[in-house]
């Protein structure tokens, strides 16, 4: 029986990169892919997900965005697989302290999203991006990135959200 999960990360703000909560100061940011010393370092009890677990899926992609001067604190962290005319995210999760009223960093689920856009345009996918989403952020992801809802909770991206979430965060 699969395992269904739907994407429920609050978009809270799309920056250029990502910016401190409190100065609204802006960091450049890369995402790059988790490496097997990153999952033996992440701790279980500040993530909502099990990394871990999704990591051992040989399907999936895991991509860690980070600040480019620290690149050993994980901002946040998303799921991605080739489906072979799109790119479908499976999991996205900002980083504890990047979660709730106190986060310290604006724009990192954004930020995540335009990069699976970028990947899927890099694939020759047109930037066609696919997710299942909580029914009650259906309406927001409508909003905020440009999603449309397939059918049920089933949501995409295309081509013209895409880019513009890219040229948001990667131009």
């Amino acid at each position: 029986m699969a395992i269904t999960r739907q994407v429920h990360i609050i978009i809270d703000k799309l920056t250029r990169s990502i910016e401190n909560a409190i100065s609204g100061d802006s960091f450049k940011t890369e995402v790059l892919t988790l490496t097997s010393q990153d999952i033996k370092i992440i701790k279980k009890e500040d993530w909502l997900f099990d990394w871990k677990t999704e990591a051992k899926n040989k399907s999936k992609i895991i991509y860690k965005l980070v600040i480019a001067d620290n690149p050993k604190i994980i901002q946040g962290l998303v799921s991605i697989q080739d489906k072979g005319d799109h790119i479908y995210m499976h999991l996205i999760e900002s980083s504890k302290f990047n979660r709730g009223p106190k986060k310290v960093y604006l724009g990192v689920p954004g930020n995540l999203v335009a990069f699976a856009c970028k990947f899927s345009f890099d694939k020759g996918y047109q930037g066609v991006i696919s997710f299942e989403s909580k029914t009650k952020l259906i309406t927001r992801y409508q909003k905020t990135l440009g999603a449309i809802v397939l059918f049920g909770n089933v949501m995409a991206i295309d081509s013209k959200a895409s880019w513009k979430l890219i040229r948001q965060y990667f131009l």
